[in-house]
């Protein structure tokens, strides 16, 4: 009945510890705004939140505890009412440089904070949490085809030696011009041979013989289809390397995408990074960009800003080296001068296009240029019905980040410098690596969601765990009297491990994941059972009452350990291959069975030789 003191002193530090970080899940969040910079790199600091404040004091909407967090401000509202109203009323007052998002603020008190222990958790199931609804631009993802189509016929028609005075894109088709007949017609039959997307018509036009490309309906629905599965593979890439746990992201209608983002997250961060159409081109920097001093420019080259809007305009080529949608891996870092930058690896057909562009460029320069697609929001009153109208404008920004020399031919693998902040050299990386969207979206609802379930299968299932865990504390106490009010008591620890591991990993809660804790629950009784009825056995044998608690402890280890072992390998297998609310179950059933192995065996016998090993035992109450 020995038992080494460090397990004493393992017991207490792991009680301690369970109980501290399991408090924080006992306070519940209130509503909140979050409000964060535009870019990555932005700064909030006490004068935003100051101009927040008054601007909702304006419009008489209480607040209170205003702090800063991660680089944004926080403002906490009484009601989801004020919440909502709270929102677009700073949309207007801070304009576009702001992101206000909708979040939930933790109530934990302070000294909870300081040590690091915040509130599990919930699922959109049981908590709700906030809705995104998204919609894609169907009309440039046509035009970004245009535009790869018009470069691949200008292509085919050279390569097949048929002369052509241009190819031009429009709105929703292609134009190519011909001198001659002869041409328009040697073109057709090239075009026609290779290809099936289009509706190709000879015309006339006032500059002569012309082709008109145009999409069939077939083609069409095939791109807008492929836009909407792209863009939605890209947020789930986009959210699971945010670490955003149990959301759900999900199409609705022929152009629109989902996003419910459940619990506390950082859902400032959230909107930015989802809503970001960002794309990268390396071009080639013109010859000319020295001597370039504005107006128009020349033929084949484009002018784009260096660095910021404001900055130096340079010159470069009209044909992109690579895109975006070549990067097969991005990560941020640091350079030989402690500058942020972004290392790339390029696709094997990049890695191709590059070394052929830059093997006869070495000694020039070449540029990253960053392009985004973004919405221009104005509010607009009706004169008529006085109701305040909100405009959204697309645009697009186009930044060279990047201008370096050539020093060797190109690969698959670079860097690119002068990203800015760490911030938004991480973000970039972030952008690039979980995949280019297929055409931009646009923000079109926001706003904070309940239960899915419903509050009344919600207290179903919580008023489940709780009768099944008074259930099996009666049997225990009921059918092995002292030694079941151990196990109960482990129990109740084995509830406070669970609820501090699943905080600490950032695991969402939800009602499958309750199921895992219910079977946990019998999980960690069936070991006491094995245990109780062993020492039983060794009493009825013969062995005196602490013999018998020894072999009782030490023989079913075994057992107990195997049938663990199992249910261990069975909740990794549907881990793995299990959708959503699976892997809630299976996580949930994981992290109990580990905890569970620690109390059953563990922690029931040292409080066993707390209570029976210094002192003359005649008979044990089991």
């Amino acid at each position: 009945m020995r038992y080494p003191a460090w397990k004493y002193v393992l017991i207490l530090f792991v009680l301690v510890i369970s109980t501290l970080y399991a408090l924080p899940s006992l306070y519940p969040d209130e509503p909140a705004v979050q409000i964060s910079g535009a870019k990555a790199g932005s700064q909030i600091d006490q004068t935003v939140l100051n101009r927040a404040e008054q601007i909702l004091k304006s419009a008489n909407i209480a607040t209170h505890n205003g702090s800063f967090g991660q680089n944004a401000a926080l403002l906490r509202l009484r009601t989801s009412e004020d919440q909502i109203k709270a929102q677009e009323i700073l949309r207007r007052g801070l304009g576009e440089n702001y992101v206000v998002a909708l979040n939930l603020a933790p109530t934990t008190p302070a000294w909870l904070q300081a040590i690091g222990a915040k509130p599990m958790k919930l699922g959109l199931d049981l908590r709700g949490g906030v809705h995104f609804l998204l919609e894609v631009d169907m009309s440039k993802a046509l035009e970004q085809r245009l535009e790869t189509a018009t470069a691949d016929i200008r292509r085919n028609l050279r390569d097949n030696k048929v002369s052509f005075n241009g190819v031009r894109q429009t709105k929703d088709n292609i134009v190519v011009n011909f001198a001659t007949t002869t041409d328009r017609d040697n073109a057709l039959s090239v075009l026609r041979r290779q290809s099936n997307d289009f509706n190709i018509q000879p015309l006339a036009s006032a500059d002569g013989p012309i082709l008109q490309l145009q999409y069939t309906e077939a083609r069409l629905q095939e791109i807008n289809q492929y836009a909407v599965n792209q863009n939605l593979t890209t947020l789930r890439n986009r959210i699971n390397e945010l670490g955003v746990a149990e959301a759900l992201v999900q199409t609705q209608g022929s152009n629109r995408i989902v996003v419910d983002l459940p619990g506390v997250q950082d859902t400032a961060e959230a909107k930015r990074v989802l809503g970001r159409t960002a794309n990268l081109e390396f071009r080639l920097v013109s010859e000319q960009a020295d001597t370039y001093a504005g107006g128009p420019v020349p033929a084949g080259t484009q002018a784009f800003p260096f660095e910021k809007l404001d900055g130096p305009t340079i010159l470069l080529k009209r044909q992109r080296i690579v895109t975006g949608e070549r990067v097969q891996n991005a990560m941020s870092g640091y350079d030989e001068n402690n500058q942020p930058e972004v290392n790339i690896t390029l696709d094997t057909a990049g890695g191709k296009l590059m070394a052929d562009a830059t093997r006869n460029a070495v000694g020039k320069q070449m540029a990253v240029l960053f392009i985004e697609n973004k919405q221009r929001i104005s509010y607009v009153t009706d004169p008529v019905t006085g109701k305040t109208v909100e405009t959204r404008t697309p645009y697009t920004e186009s930044i060279v980040i990047n201008r370096a020399t050539i020093q060797a031919v190109l690969g698959s693998q670079f860097r690119i410098t002068g990203v800015g902040t760490p911030q938004e050299a991480s973000e970039l990386a972030l952008l690039l690596r979980a995949g280019a969207l297929a055409a931009p979206m646009y923000f079109v609802e926001e706003r904070t969601v309940g239960p899915s379930l419903g509050q009344d299968n919600i207290d179903k299932g919580l008023l489940s765990t709780q009768v099944g865990f008074v259930l099996v504390a009666l049997f225990m106490i009921v059918f092995y009297r002292v030694f079941g009010l151990i196990a109960n008591v482990a129990l109740f620890m084995n509830l406070a491990m669970i609820l501090t591991i699943m905080s600490w990993i950032g695991a969402a809660l939800s009602l499958p994941g309750i199921a895992g804790i219910v079977l946990t629950i019998g999980m960690a009784v069936d070991a006491n059972v094995l245990i109780c009825e062993r020492i039983r056995e060794e009493i009825r044998w013969g062995s005196s009452p602490k013999q018998a608690i020894v072999a009782g402890y030490d023989r079913a280890y075994t057992t107990i350990f195997d049938s663990n072992l199992t249910t261990l390998l069975v909740a990794f297998i549907l881990f793995a291959i299990g959708s959503g609310p699976i892997k809630g179950f299976a996580v949930t059933l994981a992290i109990g069975i580990i905890c569970s192995m620690f109390t059953a065996i563990t922690v029931t016998r040292g409080i066993v030789q707390l209570v029976y090993g210094k002192r003359r035992i005649e008979k044990l109450s089991i």
